[in-house]
């Protein structure tokens, strides 16, 4: 077998025989182990709990009622809390937590048969965008293992990236699937707002977190995208009416899509990027297939990642509170006071970084300063979305690069966590505004993967994952493997 299967060949070998799940199960559980010690891309491994999954797969396909994902393995970003499963966020808070139920994409996926091999590293609580941040230590990149896989979806884009999992879940909240997804090489997909469940989502900032998929191409992401997301009873912020082409399976044609469609060009992204080459590349091979570019501005771009720093920050700060070491999470030692208990219990179970955010919200929610930040912010973010509104007027899709650069040197930006969070300046803007995006190998520069970014209308997967994957049917860019995997 291929060390880079992707779903649909896997799906041919187990329907054919050549290969059972538990075969298929045990072959990647043993490559994710053998390369953790270099990743570090997985937090736990569910071995018991996935050869139980992978029997019940072959029973399903020996009986004819497999579906598109039965008995394939997977992972998820440790963000989903998964029955009997250790499922701790990357946190020393939630180091022994385990959940007494499913989150909804788990259990939508386990109905479909897929198999969980592991949970997948992740930044603390979500919170970071070089994966740098987890309790259990750095995650590295499979192209050069001196580099960071982006974040905080890491564990999960440099898994795929290595082949040492097939595809695997992750968590969008400013960006969190795109950037890693350009940093490794792979596709990623953040779904429009409200059209993946939260339900079971460990929470960082509520209005603006969404769940996705990582995977080597936009094929196998809409294999799994379908399975798992629409309405959920579970979730009142989840997107109440059903979609016919989600239901039917997202499937995707195998020639270029019959719309004809004009690209919006933002040029506030392109003054800020560092690979232009690849982005040139990209438009000249979508002309190419007939599509039609335009220039637009989305004026607000500057003001979006202190706009969403703060948002982000004040959410976090109330969705956290709830870890004060007694109602949830990690106990400090023989604490002297109830007030030493929350002190210590906080203090020493959450990290720098979470720490920063927690802070930076908790003081923009105070009286005295609601009004001159979260109030300002939350009227930032109307004009962004107003932005993005009114260019979609004029276009079908917007392109961009996914971040303003490479893969940066572990440690590089530590003390700098302004220049950290600049990495984040093309995808946060979407996030902000709830649309829907994917980010998709372009190409390289410095012998690193680059992404392109394509962001759609709310609720417009279809159009985005269709020109997505037609980009993948004129290059060979998301075909490319580190080479010591």
């Amino acid at each position: 077998m291929d060390d880079f299967p992707d779903i649909t060949q896997l799906r041919a070998g187990l329907d054919e025989g050549q290969f059972s799940s538990r075969e298929l199960t045990a072959f990647f559980l043993d490559k994710a182990k053998r390369s953790n010690g270099i990743l570090n891309s997985f937090i736990s491994f569910c071995e018991e709990e996935a050869i139980h999954q992978a029997t019940e797969a072959d029973k399903r396909i020996a009986n004819g009622t497999a579906g598109p994902v039965t008995g394939i393995p997977i992972a998820h970003k440790d963000v989903f809390c998964t029955k009997g499963v250790l499922t701790t966020c990357g946190s020393r808070m939630l180091q022994n937590f385990k959940s007494p139920y499913d989150a909804t994409v788990v259990s939508r996926l386990k109905e479909a048969g897929a198999v969980t091999i592991g949970k997948a590293n992740m930044d603390e609580f979500a919170m970071g965008s070089s994966n740098e941040n987890s309790f259990y230590g750095p995650v590295s990149n499979p192209w050069n293992i001196e580099r960071v896989p982006g974040g905080s979806s890491g564990g999960s884009a440099a898994a795929v990236a290595a082949g040492v999992v097939p595809i695997a879940t992750g968590t969008d909240t400013g960006g969190s699937i795109r950037q890693p997804a350009s940093f490794c090489g792979i596709s990623g997909l953040k779904p429009t707002y409200g059209r993946v469940s939260r339900f079971g989502m460990i929470a960082f900032a509520s209005s603006l977190d969404q769940a996705g998929v990582l995977g080597r191409s936009i094929a196998d992401i809409c294999l799994l995208f379908a399975q798992f997301a629409g309405p959920d009873p579970l979730d009142s912020t989840c997107h109440p009416i059903p979609d016919d082409w989600l239901e039917e399976g997202a499937s995707l044609p195998s020639q270029k899509p019959k719309e004809k469609i004009c690209i919006g060009i933002p040029k506030e992204y392109f003054n800020k990027a560092t690979y232009i080459a690849p982005i040139e590349e990209a438009i000249r091979a979508l002309e190419t297939a007939g599509c039609t570019f335009k220039e637009i501005s989305l004026p607000g771009t500057e003001t979006a990642i202190p706009a969403y720093y703060i948002l982000a920050g004040a959410e976090a700060s109330t969705n956290l509170s709830r870890y004060d070491g007694i109602r949830f999470g990690y106990r400090c030692d023989d604490p002297q006071s109830l007030e030493d208990l929350y002190r210590r219990s906080r203090s020493e179970g959450f990290g720098k970084e979470v720490k920063r955010r927690i802070l930076t919200g908790t003081y923009a929610l105070s009286v005295g300063y609601y009004d001159a930040y979260y109030v300002k912010a939350q009227k930032l973010r109307r004009l962004i979305q107003q932005d993005f509104l009114k260019a979609f007027a004029d276009v079908d899709l917007i392109l961009s690069p996914t971040s303003p650069g490479i893969a940066f040197k572990k440690g590089s930006m530590a003390d700098n966590p302004i220049e950290m969070y600049q990495q984040d300046l093309f995808t946060i803007p979407t996030s902000l505004a709830g649309l829907p995006a994917v980010s998709i190998p372009c190409g390289f520069e410095k012998e690193m993967p680059v992404g392109l970014q394509l962001i759609a209308p709310h609720f417009e997967e279809r159009r985005l994952l269709e020109w997505s994957h037609y980009f993948q049917c004129l290059t060979d860019w998301h075909k490319k493997r580190p080479e010591n995997s």
